[in-house]
C-alpha cells in the first residue's frame, strides 16, 4: 500500500529515522562496550565478543550509511519535484499555453493545489479564447471597412513592414495579398517602383506630405493622379499622453477628376488671356493716339476719360499678364533664361516701372545699396525684375500718402544675395503671413483692389530659382518682403 505523505511528514519521518539510527548505533556500541569490560581480557570469550561486537557495529553502521545515502538522493528529489512541475506549468501559462495541466500526487495538499491550478488554467484558456475570438472579429470587421474604402490605404510599422493593405492599394500596386502580407515593404519595393516611391516619402519626413504636386500612376490602362498623405500612428498610454511613433499610414486620394478640371481651367485661362491681350493692347494704343495733339486737342472732360481708359487698360493688361504667368506655373511650362545680372539693375528696373505710381501717391522711394561691391546674380532677370516690381507696387499701394518705401540689396553670406522691399504702412497680422502667398487670397478688411495673384506668382518665380520669398511684418509697423537668391 502506497503512503501519501506531505512534505512536512516526509521531513519528520526522515529526521526521525536518522535519529533512530544514530541512537541505535550509540546503544549498540554502549552495550558492546559494557560486555567487553565485564569479560576478562585474557579469556577466550573476550576475543570472540570483541569480534562479534565489531561485526554488529559494522553491519549496523553500513545499514545506517545506506539509509542515509538513500535519503540524500531520494528526499530532495521527492520534495523539489512538485515545485519543478509547478514552476514548469507556470512558465507554460506565462507563454500563453493555457492547455497545460498539473497533476501532483502524494498528499491532499498537492492534489488540492493541482485542482486549483488546473481550474485557473481552464479559466485563463476560456478568457483567452473569448478575447482572441473578439479580436479576430474586430480585425475582420476593420478589414472589411478598410477594404470597402475606394481609396488606397497602406499601414507600415517603424521597420516598414506591412501591417495591413486594402484591396484598392493592392490593385494600383499590382500585387497579390499573399505576396504582400507579412513581408517588408522594402522587399516589395525592390520589384515595385510605386512602392519604392511611397516608402521613400514615408521614411524621409516623419509623416508629413512630401510634395504639393500629385502622384501620377498608370493603372488599368489609364493615367490616374493621387494626392499622398502620411499619417503617423502613435499610441496613448494610460494617462492619455501619446508616445513615440509606432508606424505610419499611407493614404492616397484619387484626384484624377480634379486634376483634369484643373488642367482644363489652366488651358481656358491661358487661351482667354492670350485672346484678351491683343484687343486690350489695341485699346491702349488707341488711347495713346487720342492724346496725341496731332490728332486733335482734347477738352478737359475728354482728357479725363482718356486717362481713365489708359489707367484701367493698363490695369487689365497687368491682370492678364499675371494670369499668363500663373498658367505657366500651373502647366509646368515655366522656362528660365538666366543671365548674369547685377542686383542694382533689377532694383532700378522696379523703380522705373513704379515711378509714375509713386509720384501719384507722393511716395518717396529710397535705395539701400551697400557701398562695398556685392556679387552678381545668375537669374532670369525678367522674372526677378517682375517680382521686385510687384513687391514695390504693393508697398506703394499699401503705404500712406507722403511716406517712404525702401528697396535695397545685401549679401548676408558668400552664397546668397537678398533683395528686399520695406514699407511703413499698416502692416500684416502674423496670422496671414503664409496665407498671403496663396492664390486669390486677400487680407480681410483690405480695400485696395488687386487680383490676389501677385505674391503667389512671385513666390513661384523665386522658388524656380532655388530661392525663398519671406515676410517680416506686424500691425502698425509696416512690412518687409525679402527675396533670397543663391549666387
Amino acid at each position: 500500500m502506497k503512503m501519501n505523505l506531505n512534505i512536512k511528514e516526509k521531513l519528520t519521518l526522515s529526521v526521525g529515522l536518522l535519529v533512530c539510527m544514530i541512537v541505535g548505533l550509540v546503544a549498540l556500541s554502549t552495550i558492546s562496550l559494557q560486555i567487553l569490560t565485564a569479560t576478562e581480557p585474557d579469556s577466550p570469550t573476550a576475543e570472540y565478543g570483541l569480534n562479534r561486537s565489531l561485526l554488529l557495529i559494522a553491519i549496523f553502521g553500513l545499514v545506517c550509511i545506506m539509509i542515509g545515502v538513500w535519503l540524500l538522493f531520494k528526499l530532495p528529489g521527492s520534495i523539489s519535484k512538485p515545485f519543478k512541475e509547478l514552476s514548469g506549468s507556470i512558465n507554460e501559462i506565462a507563454n500563453h499555453n493555457y492547455d497545460v495541466s498539473l497533476l501532483l500526487t502524494g498528499s491532499t495538499e498537492m492534489e488540492s493545489l493541482s485542482a486549483n491550478f488546473n481550474r485557473m488554467a481552464k479559466r485563463l484558456r476560456d478568457y483567452h479564447n473569448s478575447s482572441v475570438s473578439a479580436l479576430m472579429t474586430s480585425k475582420k470587421y476593420l478589414e472589411t471597412i478598410i477594404n470597402s474604402i475606394d481609396e488606397p490605404i497602406i499601414c507600415l510599422d517603424n521597420d516598414l513592414s506591412l501591417l495591413f493593405i486594402n484591396n484598392e492599394a493592392l490593385s494600383i500596386l499590382n500585387i497579390d495579398r499573399t505576396d504582400a502580407m507579412n513581408r517588408s515593404a522594402q522587399e516589395i519595393a525592390l520589384r515595385n517602383d510605386l512602392m519604392r516611391r511611397l516608402i521613400n516619402g514615408a521614411d524621409s519626413d516623419g509623416g508629413k506630405e512630401k510634395k504639393d504636386e500629385p502622384l501620377k500612376i498608370y493603372a488599368d490602362n489609364k493615367e490616374s493622379y493621387f494626392q499622398v498623405k502620411y499619417l503617423p500612428v502613435r499610441l496613448s498610454n494610460d494617462n492619455g499622453v501619446q508616445t513615440e511613433r509606432k508606424g505610419i499610414v499611407v493614404m492616397l486620394k484619387n484626384i484624377t477628376e480634379f486634376h483634369k478640371m484643373d488642367v482644363a481651367k489652366t488651358t481656358f485661362i491661358s487661351t482667354i488671356s492670350h485672346e484678351l491681350k491683343t484687343p486690350v493692347s489695341a485699346i491702349l494704343m488707341s488711347s495713346q493716339l487720342l492724346t496725341d495733339k496731332r490728332v486733335g486737342k482734347l477738352n478737359d472732360e475728354q482728357q479725363e476719360l482718356s486717362d481713365s481708359i489708359k489707367e484701367n487698360g493698363e490695369r487689365l493688361l497687368s491682370i492678364i499678364g499675371e494670369l499668363l504667368n500663373i498658367t505657366q506655373v500651373e502647366s509646368g511650362k515655366l522656362l528660365l533664361n538666366p543671365i548674369i545680372t547685377r542686383p542694382i539693375e533689377l532694383i532700378e528696373y522696379a523703380i522705373k516701372a513704379n515711378h509714375v505710381q509713386a509720384e501719384k501717391f507722393g511716395i518717396n522711394i529710397e535705395i539701400d545699396y551697400p557701398s562695398q561691391k556685392i556679387s552678381r546674380l545668375f537669374v532670369d532677370s525678367e522674372k526677378i525684375a517682375w517680382v521686385l516690381t510687384n513687391l514695390l507696387s504693393n508697398a506703394i499701394r499699401y503705404s500712406n500718402e507722403g511716406s517712404r518705401v525702401i528697396i535695397g540689396a545685401k549679401q548676408p553670406d558668400s552664397r546668397h544675395i537678398a533683395l528686399y522691399v520695406q514699407d511703413f504702412g499698416k502692416g500684416i497680422d502674423p496670422r496671414y503671413h503664409e496665407s498671403i502667398f496663396e492664390r486669390y487670397f486677400r487680407v480681410p478688411g483690405t480695400k485696395i483692389q488687386g487680383s490676389g495673384l501677385g505674391l503667389s506668382i512671385s513666390r513661384d518665380f523665386v522658388k524656380a530659382h532655388g530661392g525663398t520669398l519671406s515676410i517680416n511684418s506686424a500691425p502698425g509697423k509696416g512690412s518687409c518682403f525679402t527675396v533670397t537668391l543663391p549666387i
